[in-house]
This record gives C-alpha cells, structure tokens and sequence, in this order.
C-alpha cells in the first residue's frame, strides 16, 4: 500500500477491512488521492467519523474527533469514506482512521 493508514472498527461487530483489499484498486488509488489532495503524509492524525451505513457505503459523516485540527486530516478520513466498503452493515457507525505519517 502507498499510503499506509489503519482503521479499527468502534462498532459493535466488526468492518470487513478485508472487502477493502478485494476492492484493492479502487480502494487504495482513493487514500492516495484524498491523502495527497487534503493532508501531509509526513504528519500523524487520528479522525473519528460518524457515519450511516446503508447498500454498503456510507453517507452523513461528520467528524466528531480530530487529533490534528486544521492540518486536512478531517477532509481526507471525509474523502476515503466515500469509498470505504461496509459489507451488509447498517445503521449509525462510528469508524476511526489512524494516519500513522511518516510517508
């Protein structure tokens, strides 16, 4: 992966992370985009979102944490949402993103 990023599931039952590598394409191209248009890879972030899941996506996010307010951290976990699978989940989500930095 080009742009390392780990996501941990807050949510009762678990995200399949794993759709995200069988979408792998698509998927990572999107983290590298949104990665590189709104934030610095050097720098390190953790984003908290709060989502609704419905079809497999996500829709409605807003941020409700953000460890590095201002440096574009919120708008880039906003952007890789928008193409995060969610397999059958629904309902309200919460889904954290670790950028680790250093890349």
């Amino acid at each position: 992966m080009k742009y390392p990023i780990a996501f941990a599931a807050g949510i009762a039952g678990s995200l399949f992370v794993a759709q995200a590598a069988s979408a792998a394409g698509g998927f990572e191209d999107q983290m590298g985009r949104c990665l590189q248009q709104f934030a610095n890879t050097k720098d390190a972030a953790q984003v908290m979102l709060e989502c609704t899941a419905d079809a497999g996506k996500l829709s409605g996010c807003k941020v409700v944490d953000n460890s590095a307010a201002g440096k574009g951290f919120d708008k880039a976990a906003m952007c890789i949402a928008e193409k995060l699978p969610m397999g059958a989940k629904t309902g309200t989500v919460k889904v954290p993103f670790r950028f680790p930095g250093g890349a």
